[in-house]
């Protein structure tokens, strides 16, 4: 075992809170061992850290990233990095985005448009695997009122472990730093298509304009 990989999934002080009253064992103690668990990864800092803790904790979990259009491509490369810390099961999902008229009409609701799609993606992965129980990143920090996308969780049945908990994003960020995690002070990242006005339509044109001024390259998917 490496190195890096010893110090996210086993640790001299797992037991031992990070900060405040929460601990790492609290993120995944809704969680049965007899499950086996999908995960919505990003290669974010929550995602990775609920992955780490799953590892941790001896959960099944597979990691499931969809790729689209609108991720950096820094995202996948962040994403192969935890995947290699924790020895996480890994699926990479290219979807193709820009094919769902809906979402690419770039209405109020694109979010949670989004979501249903990138969720339905991974449910059909995880029906392949004979995987029922798909789990997110989601922390209690996340505000509902601004966040549509909690529109789709609820209608997909998707867990937020780390909501659940009470975990903040410090929370997070904190506990990922005991656990020498490379994520845990990643700055949050909003895809391509939330830098789009609304109303104005998601194309390759417009998400490259995007792309062009961060100084980044579009994802090919």
């Amino acid at each position: 075992m490496s190195a890096s990989l010893q110090s996210v999934t086993e640790g001299s002080d797992a037991s031992v809170p990070f900060g405040g009253e929460l601990s790492w064992e609290d993120a995944v103690a809704s969680l049965s061992p007899d499950e086996r668990y999908g995960l919505a990864f990003s290669g974010g800092c929550d995602s990775s850290f609920l992955l780490a803790v799953m590892r941790r904790a001896g959960l099944d979990v597979k990691a499931y990233m969809v790729m689209t259009a609108f991720q950096a491509p820094f995202e996948l490369e962040d994403a192969r990095r935890v995947v290699e810390e924790t020895g996480a099961e890994f699926e990479l999902i290219r979807a193709d985005i820009l094919s769902q008229a809906d979402v690419c009409a770039n209405p109020p609701d694109r979010c949670y448009l989004c979501k249903r799609f990138i969720f339905g993606q991974v449910l059909a992965a995880m029906e392949r695997d004979g995987r029922r129980v798909l789990l997110d990143g989601t922390n209690a920090t996340d505000d509902p009122a601004n966040r549509p996308g909690f529109r789709a969780l609820a209608e997909l049945g998707v867990r937020s472990p780390l909501r659940e908990a009470g975990f903040t994003k410090d929370d997070v960020r904190a506990a990922s730093r005991a656990m020498s995690l490379s994520t845990a002070d990643k700055p949050n990242f909003s895809c391509f298509a939330t830098k789009v006005p609304p109303g104005e339509p998601l194309t390759r044109e417009s998400l490259g304009q995007v792309t062009h001024s961060l100084g980044m390259q579009l994802s090919i998917c």
